[in-house]
C-alpha cells in the first residue's frame, strides 16, 4: 500500500498566541462519576462473559487434546510463577519477575530510540512534499519486513544479542511513529497557516505553535501503535536470541516441556500489553482534550 501526502483537513484551529482569550469554550462531555462507574461496571461485566467465553472454549479443545493444559493447570503454573517472582538462581533460572523486567529494558530502549528519531524525521517528511517523495518508497520497502529478518544483521553489526533485539525494536517500532507524526504535521488546517503568516512566525515559532501542538495527537498515536509492535517483536527476538527475557522463557519452557508455563507466560504478556496500550491511550485522550 502506498501512502500519499495527507491534504489539509477542515478541523477548527486551535487557539494560537495572540488570539482572544475571552472565547467562552464548550462545556465539558466529559460524563458524571455515577455515569462513569455504571459505564465501567458494564464494560467489567462484558469483558468477563468475553473471558468466560475464551475459557470454556479452551477447556474443550484441552480435552480432545491431551497435550494441552487444561485453565486449571495453566492457572495454577500462574500462580507459581507470581509467588517468587524475583529469584535468581543463575542465567538459566530466573523468576517471571526479572525476565519481565529485562524485555522491558530492551523495549524501551528500542522505543526510545525510535521515538527520538522518528518523531523529529516524521515532522521533516511531513513538511515538505519533496521529503516526503524522496521517503515515502523506502518507508514502504522496509515498514513489511519481518522482524525476524532483521535479527541477523543486528547481530552481524552490534556484535551482542542483547543489542541486536533492541535494533530489531527499534527498526521496527521506527515506521509508525514516522508515518503518523508525518501525517500529523502535513494535515495543519490552512487557517492556522494564514493566522501563523499574520502574526509573522518564523519557522521555528511556527513548529512549536502550530505544527507540534496539531500534530500532538497524531504523534501519540503513533507512539503508541509502535509500543505495540515492540512488545510483540521482543518476544519473537528473544526467542531467537536464547538470552534472558520473556520470550526466551517461553521457548525455554516448550523446550522444557511445560506448556503450562508457556500459557501462563502469555496471559503475562498479553497483560502487560494491555497496561502499556492502556497508558497510551489515556494519554492521547488527555493530549485531545
Amino acid at each position: 500500500m502506498t501512502l500519499v501526502h495527507p491534504t489539509a483537513a477542515t478541523v477548527e484551529a486551535p487557539e494560537l498566541p495572540g488570539s482572544d482569550p475571552q472565547i467562552p469554550r464548550p462545556p465539558s462531555r466529559r460524563p458524571p462519576p455515577a455515569g462513569r462507574v455504571l459505564r465501567f461496571l458494564q464494560s467489567a461485566a462484558w469483558a468477563s462473559v468475553g473471558g468466560a467465553v475464551i475459557v470454556a472454549l479452551w477447556a474443550l479443545v484441552a480435552r480432545s487434546s491431551p497435550d494441552l493444559p487444561n485453565p486449571t493447570e495453566a492457572f495454577t503454573a500462574l500462580r507459581k510463577l507470581l509467588r517468587y517472582p524475583f529469584y535468581d538462581l543463575g542465567p538459566n533460572d530466573k523468576g517471571i519477575g526479572i525476565q519481565l523486567g529485562v524485555s522491558l529494558l530492551k523495549v524501551f530502549s528500542g522505543f526510545v530510540m525510535a521515538t527520538v528519531i522518528g518523531v523529529p524525521l516524521g515532522f521533516l517528511v511531513g513538511g515538505s512534499k519533496r521529503a516526503w517523495a524522496a521517503a515515502n518508497p523506502i518507508i514502504q520497502i522496509l515498514r513489511p519486513v519481518s522482524p525476524l529478518a532483521w535479527f541477523p544483521i543486528g547481530l552481524v553489526v552490534l556484535k551482542d544479542v542483547g543489542n541486536a533485539a533492541i535494533f530489531v525494536v527499534f527498526i521496527t517500532s521506527l515506521w509508525p511513529t514516522v508515518v503518523n507524526t508525518a501525517f500529523g504535521a502535513a494535515s495543519v488546517p490552512a487557517d492556522q497557516r494564514n493566522v501563523a503568516r499574520v502574526f509573522h512566525f518564523g519557522r521555528l515559532a511556527y513548529v512549536r505553535h502550530v505544527v507540534v501542538p496539531h500534530s500532538l495527537p497524531s504523534i501519540i498515536t503513533g507512539m503508541r501503535l509502535s509500543m505495540g509492535i515492540a512488545w510483540m517483536v521482543i518476544v519473537a527476538a528473544e526467542m531467537l536470541s536464547g538470552n534472558t527475557g520473556i520470550g526466551y522463557f517461553v521457548w525455554n519452557s516448550y523446550n522444557g516441556g511445560s506448556l503450562a508455563n508457556v500459557i501462563a507466560a502469555i496471559v503475562m504478556i498479553g497483560g502487560v500489553g494491555v497496561i502499556l496500550d492502556t497508558a497510551f491511550m489515556r494519554l492521547g485522550r488527555k493530549v485531545a482534550a
